[in-house]
């Protein structure tokens, strides 16, 4: 039992750091409320499944491939650069009386969230080492339910951190006036760009 704690705080300190994918996380709980921040974090966490049991099947080694390594680069650089510049476009459309939320869909959030992940180079990274690194530990020690087990540990901890920072996100917005989410707003889109800079520069290597 005392192992299933730890892997969820693991879970927890992996997923605390501020990445891409959290930026937009908490830009979404700013602009558009809890919910959809919470929706964004559930599609991301499809994502960090489905790479889990690539990584768990030794999938992963095509993953590790340079040519596809360039093409998430790629992608990654895309999907950020887009959201960022697509928030800073629509800062006149956040309005401290959520009107704007209503008219965002809860579907476009997951779909935002499973995308962002699906695309985003750090993810891929992050299993590769991280969780690959757990099973190359385990693996004649631990039995496959134990895998499994210490698996959804870890996957408990992500949502965690992930709920905390959607309800705060949330919560931010009721406390700050217009002026305040639309500067907040900015950062975050700021943000956004950067890494998509930073992963349009990885590709850039990757290639030259």
């Amino acid at each position: 039992m005392n192992s299933i704690f730890i892997y969820i705080f693991l879970g927890v300190s992996l997923a605390t750091p501020i990445g891409p994918v959290k930026t937009v996380l908490l830009n979404t709980g700013i602009k558009n409320g809890f919910f959809h921040a919470w929706f964004f974090s559930l599609g991301s966490l499809a994502t960090d499944i489905m790479y889990m049991f690539m990584v768990y099947f030794g999938i992963g080694q095509f993953i590790d491939s340079p040519l596809l390594k360039t093409i998430l680069w790629s992608f990654g650089c895309f999907v950020l650069m887009y959201t960022g510049i697509e928030n800073l476009l629509s800062l006149h459309k956040i309005d401290i009386n959520l009107k704007f939320a209503k008219r965002v869909r809860l579907r476009k959030s997951i779909l935002s969230g499973f995308f962002m992940s699906l695309f985003n180079p750090l993810t891929i990274l992050f299993w590769l080492g991280i969780y690959g690194s757990i099973l190359a530990k385990t693996a004649g020690v631990a039995t496959g339910y134990q895998i499994i087990l210490n698996s959804i540990a870890i996957l408990i901890g992500i949502m965690l951190v992930d709920f905390i920072m959607a309800f705060l996100s949330s919560g931010a917005r009721r406390l700050l006036s217009t002026k305040l989410l639309k500067i907040v707003s900015i950062i975050s889109s700021i943000s956004m760009i950067g890494f998509g800079i930073y992963f349009g520069f990885q590709a850039f290597q990757a290639l030259f």
